[in-house]
């Protein structure tokens, strides 16, 4: 994931500014202890200008970096963007200077933690602009470096602006996100690596003993601690940890994977979907070769013409047989394999019919029919023998065709062998009509991603193609 494209930046930029100004204003309104409620006592507006602070802060993070930065970036119109931002940050800096020179965080109007938290947040905007010219593929080779550096850049950034605004919450804090921050981001990591990852492979026993030895490393670490420098509090401290992180961190950070592995397979289920219907919407526009139905109704027009109508009879039967398949069974997923042999086989006989006075053309056909039993999705064979009479006959010179199709259990296997011509020198338009190979191929990787084996080979007087197919068990 790292490697293959850009992290949802703005999704990871929004939760982890919400959960700190979540645990600022946590901190700031149980910090009501040490307050008195007298109406004309400036700890009790120094009170309340800690709450009210974080929030306009945080108002101003949602309106500018979660709606205006998006709409300017889709619609590109610099002023309408500038045009918000002044009323905002002058509206802020008001509300914000009130509350601060009112609870006496400031002395005077000028606040300066509000114009460093803007030249932080516009040394940001900055910054990851700078990263995407360097770090974005196609100047790096995948994305790793890039979501690597802008995720420690969130974190840096984020350090940044908790040592300015250090001055509307109690002392300490700021040093508890330096070290708190990264040990909660490296628990996740090694949950994700040591314990998670195991465990989705059924490897509960390993999985486990690494979460036994993170249970185990943190009081173990402040039991030590707390003989080392005769305080127990440590210990408890230690304990305390380890029911956070197995309690709560270890739980949230399960359901967080769960959550982004469940949309990744829902995402992945999608785009096979639109795979599937791609490749179907090219195979039923290309599927019906005109060329080949008129050069038929042609010979079997001739055929009329000499013969009484026995084998012509025979021959419009099988071209309706086939139009009624093309039209009718196409459209669905699966049809039973026989069908497709039976289309296969009037495909073969009205060719043999067109071409039955071609002296030069030695045509073989094998097909051994006894064994075939399954489903297959429609037009997955004929298109390499039809590939074969497109391309591997001459008038002028001697031409080959052997066909060769036989049944395994719960499998079916096609061999095609066609001589190779050079190409005409006006080539008809309407020889490239009817399914192409590559749309097989297409077709092959979607719907039968792993059950498939296409070997073709070709060399100046020979094409071979050699193709099986693994059939559902359950079909």
């Amino acid at each position: 994931m790292m490697k293959s494209k850009s992290l949802d930046f703005k999704s990871i930029e929004w939760w982890v500014v919400t959960f700190l100004f979540l645990i600022i204003l946590l901190v700031n309104i149980l910090n009501i202890g040490s307050t008195r409620f007298d109406l004309y006592d400036h700890e009790l507006i120094n009170y309340f200008a800690k709450i009210f602070i974080p929030l306009i802060l945080f108002a101003v993070f949602y309106v500018v970096h979660m709606r205006l930065i998006p709409a300017y970036q889709r619609s590109g119109k610099l002023w309408v963007f500038l045009a918000w931002c002044v009323p905002i940050a002058l509206s802020s800096y008001i509300g914000i200077t009130l509350f601060s020179v009112g609870g006496e965080i400031t002395e005077t109007a000028f606040t300066p933690y509000y114009f460093k938290s803007l030249a932080i947040y516009g040394g940001y905007l900055v910054w990851v602009v700078l990263l995407k010219q360097i770090f974005l593929p196609p100047k790096m080779e995948n994305f790793q470096l890039y979501n690597s550096i802008r995720l420690g850049s969130i974190f840096f950034f984020l350090l940044l602006f908790v040592v300015q605004i250090s001055v509307i919450f109690p002392r300490g804090l700021s040093q508890v996100f330096a070290i708190g921050i990264p040990a909660i981001a490296a628990v996740i990591l090694y949950n994700y690596l040591l314990i998670y990852r195991f465990r989705r492979k059924g490897k509960s026993k390993l999985a486990n003993a690494f979460n036994i030895f993170l249970i185990a490393a943190l009081p173990g670490g402040f039991i030590l601690g707390a003989t080392a420098e005769g305080q127990p509090i440590l210990l408890l401290i230690g304990v305390g940890l380890a029911l956070f992180i197995q309690l709560i961190l270890i739980p949230i950070s399960n359901f967080a994977f769960d959550k982004y592995f469940k949309m990744r397979g829902q995402i992945k289920e999608l785009n096979h979907q639109v795979q599937v219907g791609s490749a179907n919407l090219s195979f039923l526009k290309s599927q019906i070769n005109p060329h080949f139905l008129f050069n038929a109704l042609n010979t079997l027009y001739g055929s009329a013409l000499i013969e009484n109508a026995e084998k012509t009879s025979d021959a419009i039967q099988k071209l309706g047989d086939m139009m009624r398949f093309m039209l009718h069974e196409n459209t669905l997923d699966k049809i039973p394999l026989k069908r497709e042999l039976e289309y296969l086989q009037n495909y073969l006989d009205l060719q043999m019919l067109r071409f039955k006075n071609e002296e030069n053309l030695d045509v073989q056909v094998h097909i051994n029919e006894e064994t075939c039993i399954g489903h297959i999705a429609p037009m997955m064979l004929i298109p390499f023998v039809e590939n074969a009479f497109k391309h591997g006959i001459s008038t002028k010179n001697k031409s080959w065709i052997k066909i060769n199709l036989r049944c395994l259990k719960g499998s079916v296997h096609l061999d095609v062998v066609n001589s190779i011509h050079p190409p005409k020198s006006n080539p008809d338009p309407s020889d490239e009509s009817g399914v192409g190979l590559d749309n097989v191929k297409q077709r092959l990787s979607v719907l039968y991603p792993d059950r498939h084996k296409l070997n073709i080979v070709a060399n100046d007087s020979e094409y071979f193609v050699h193709f099986s197919l693994q059939l559902d068990q359950n079909d």
